[in-house]
C-alpha cells in the first residue's frame, strides 16, 4: 500500500495511547532481582510495542502518551521516530521521570517485576495535552488497561476513548494485565472491565481470560463470558496453540507456527500490531471468516517471529519475515 499524505490517507492509521517505558532485563537468565549481576536496557510498554509492530510491517502509526523530560524520555521518543512511529501525540513532563521496569525471568519459571513509578510521567498525562485531532485522524485507536491506573491519565484515556468513538475510529482494546502496578486484584478486574463494552475488538490472553472470569479454561462457553453484543470481535491467544476467536456470525481457533522460542516478550504486541496492520488495510475482515483467518495467521506468525529473539522491540518482524515463515508453513 502506498504511503499517503494528510488528508483521508491519515485514514489508514492506527494510533496507539498509553505507556511507553524502559525495562532492565538481568545480564544472567534464570536468576531474581536481587541476585542480578548488571542489567540491560530495553525500549518497551506494550502500547509503543504495538505502534512499532504496525509501522515495521508497512503500515502507519503513531503513539499518544508522557514520557519524562529526561534522557530515557527523549531516547524512547527517539526509538519510536527511529521505527516510523509518529510522535506527534508525545509529551514531555519535566516534574516526573520515565516509568522503568525492572523484570526477570527465574529459575523457577516465574516472571518478577519491579516497577519504578510513583509517579511516573506516564501517569501523568492529562487530557489538556492529548493530541485530539491525531486521534480523530486514525483508523484504530488502540490502548491497554494500565493507563486506567491512576489519575489524571485515566480521565485522559477516557476522553481519548470519548473523542475516537465520536469520530468513528475502530476501538482496539489489549488489557495487557500487570497485576502489581494494581492495587488489588479485584479493582484490577473491575477496572479492566469498567471499559470492556465501548471497544470493537478485544484481545486477551490465556492468563488474562482465567484472570477476568474466575474460571480456569479456555473453553468457548468461558470465552463468551466476556463477550458483549457491541464488540465486533473477541480474541483469546493461547501462546504456542495460536489463537480463538469470536464474532456475532461465527468463531474458530487459528493454530500457531512451530518455532523455536527464546523469549516471549513483545509476541502479544506483534500479534496485535500485525492484526491491526491488516485491519486498516481492508476492515472487511470483521466479517469475512476466510479473511479474519488469513488475517489471524499473520498475526500468529508475526507473534511466533518475536518469541525467536530477545527483547521486544529488536524482534518485531518485518513483512518479508513474516511472509517466509508462513510460506514455509505452506510447503511443509
Amino acid at each position: 500500500m502506498a504511503m499517503m499524505g494528510n488528508g483521508e490517507g491519515d485514514k489508514g492509521m492506527v494510533v496507539s495511547f498509553g505507556e511507553m517505558l524502559i525495562d532492565f532485563v538481568p545480564t544472567e537468565s534464570g536468576v531474581s532481582l536481587a541476585e542480578a549481576p548488571g542489567f540491560l536496557k530495553a525500549p518497551g510498554g506494550a502500547p509503543a510495542n504495538v505502534a512499532i509492530a504496525v509501522a515495521r510491517l508497512g503500515g502507519r502509526a503513531a503513539f499518544v502518551g508522557k514520557l519524562g523530560d529526561d534522557e530515557f524520555g527523549h531516547m524512547l521518543a527517539g526509538i519510536l521516530r527511529a521505527n516510523g512511529v509518529s510522535d506527534a501525540g508525545v509529551a514531555f513532563d519535566s516534574g516526573a521521570r520515565t516509568a522503568l521496569a525492572f523484570v526477570t525471568l527465574r529459575a523457577d519459571g516465574e516472571r518478577e517485576f519491579m516497577f519504578y513509578r510513583n509517579p511516573s510521567a506516564d501517569m501523568l498525562l492529562t487530557e489538556a495535552e492529548l493530541n485530539l485531532d491525531l486521534i480523530r485522524r486514525a483508523k484504530v485507536f488502540h490502548y491497554g488497561s494500565i493507563s486506567l491506573i491512576a489519575e489524571p491519565c485515566r480521565s485522559a484515556h477516557l476522553r481519548a476513548m470519548e473523542v475516537a468513538k465520536e469520530a468513528g475510529v475502530l476501538l482496539s482494546y489489549d488489557p495487557n494485565l500487570r497485576l502489581p502496578l494494581w492495587p488489588s486484584p479485584e479493582t484490577a478486574r473491575e477496572q479492566i472491565l469498567s471499559i470492556w463494552d465501548q471497544a470493537d475488538i478485544i484481545k486477551v490472553s490465556d492468563v488474562e481470560l482465567e484472570f477476568l472470569t474466575g474460571i480456569d479454561s479456555v473453553e468457548d462457553e468461558v470465552a463468551m463470558k466476556l463477550w458483549r453484543p457491541s464488540l465486533k470481535l473477541l480474541l483469546v491467544t493461547l501462546g504456542e496453540n495460536g489463537c480463538k476467536y469470536y464474532t456475532k456470525d461465527f468463531r474458530g481457533s487459528v493454530e500457531s507456527f512451530s518455532v523455536k522460542q527464546v523469549d516471549t516478550t513483545g509476541a502479544g504486541d506483534a500479534f496485535v500490531g500485525a492484526m491491526l496492520r491488516k485491519f486498516i488495510e481492508d476492515e472487511s475482515a470483521l466479517q469475512d471468516e476466510k479473511k479474519l483467518r488469513e488475517v489471524l495467521r499473520f498475526a500468529n506468525a508475526c507473534g511466533a517471529i518475536t518469541t525467536t529473539k530477545k527483547g521486544a522491540i529488536p524482534s518485531l518482524p518485518n513483512e518479508a519475515e513474516a511472509m517466509l515463515l508462513l510460506d514455509r508453513a505452506q510447503n511443509t
